[in-house]
């Protein structure tokens, strides 16, 4: 991610060299700053920002704005009206969950799924894109969350279409 507006580097710390106790530290300190500046950051929050970056910095491709906040299973909205939910894989092999309409499990939720993979460096490692018709092909039950997910597999990446792989 760009530091944007930020005129002076950003130091490199040796984290090695630091203690366990400053460590904590250092993020209680950092959380604190982030919750004051309303600054959210999971691998979820952080994917979204990554996949509508991309979208909107990328000829051809639609460009996205981020929906309201609680709009449920909806991350993204593209100018036409197509709704996009985004989810990040990080570490698991496996998506956030999508959960189905209380009424009709089958209902359409979005018109496209995104899947941002990213690297321990939290770099744009692959970006997938799913219509509704491939994310109901591939979809898998997570019975505790009692939702689907998309599991990190070839067979269900390979059905939607790679917008970006990291050589």
């Amino acid at each position: 991610m760009k530091v944007k507006n930020n005129p002076l580097p950003i130091p490199i710390l040796d984290l090695e060299k630091l203690s366990d106790d400053i460590i904590v530290s250092l993020r209680i300190q950092v959380d604190k700053e982030c919750k004051k500046r309303k600054i959210k950051f999971s691998s979820g929050d952080y994917g979204e920002k990554v996949a509508i970056d991309f979208f909107n910095n990328t000829p051809g491709l639609e460009n996205l704005l981020k929906a309201p906040t609680g709009t449920k299973n909806v991350d993204a909205l593209s100018r036409k009206g197509d709704r996009y939910s985004i989810k990040t894989i990080k570490d698991g092999n496996k998506s956030g969950t999508i959960y189905p309409d209380r009424e009709n499990k089958e209902k359409q939720l979005f018109e496209y799924l995104l899947i941002v993979i990213l690297n321990d460096d939290y770099e744009l490692k692959s970006l997938y894109r799913l219509s509704w018709k491939q994310f109901w092909k591939v979809k898998q039950w997570d019975r505790t969350m009692n939702a689907w997910y998309l599991p990190k597999t070839l067979k269900a990446l390979n059905e939607g279409e790679c917008l970006y792989e990291k050589k």
